[in-house]
């Protein structure tokens, strides 16, 4: 195995995991809060909580997923720690604008800082894995605006602002 290609496979490969996994997945909750409560302190506590839950699980599930003798993926505390960093990195960046109190210019960082984040990994896609820009870049968006839809959905279906 060529020294780039055991990069790919026990360093990249595990941080877009992450990357992605994080910007993902916690978007629903931290969404869901926001669109519910319209407090952003709440929004920024789910978004932190599930950060660190993700980082944790994504980084052990990495790690116990693949001893990395067999397929030479390398160390799973390696992956693990990277993965991990990954989710909690991909997560906590669109948790931050919820530090601003004012809730519509808090969402409206937060979905700029959504933005930027699908770019960044359509750009990694791109770089690392040969795909077209446009291609990577049109399935991170749609499976952002699927989770971002439902969660929206959620958040304002079910939550009562002010009460």
């Amino acid at each position: 195995m060529s020294d780039e290609h055991a990069f790919l496979l026990q360093r990249v490969q595990p941080a877009m995991v992450g990357l992605i996994d994080g910007s993902l997945s916690t978007l629903a909750p931290i969404f869901a809060v926001v669109l519910a409560s319209h407090d952003t302190r709440y929004a920024f506590i789910a978004g932190l909580a599930t950060s660190l839950g993700a980082a944790i699980s994504m980084g052990f599930s990495e790690g116990l997923s693949d001893t990395g003798e067999l397929t030479g993926r390398g160390s799973p505390w390696a992956r693990g720690a990277i993965t991990g960093g990954g989710t909690f990195i991909g997560g906590i960046l669109h948790s931050l604008p919820f530090l601003i109190t004012q809730y519509h210019v808090a969402l409206s960082f937060a979905v700029a800082v959504v933005g930027f984040e699908l770019l960044m990994l359509a750009y990694f896609r791109w770089k690392f894995f040969g795909d077209t820009f446009v291609r990577a870049l049109g399935i991170v968006t749609f499976a952002g605006m699927l989770i971002a839809g439902i969660s929206a959905g959620l958040g304002s279906l079910l939550g009562t602002p002010g009460g």
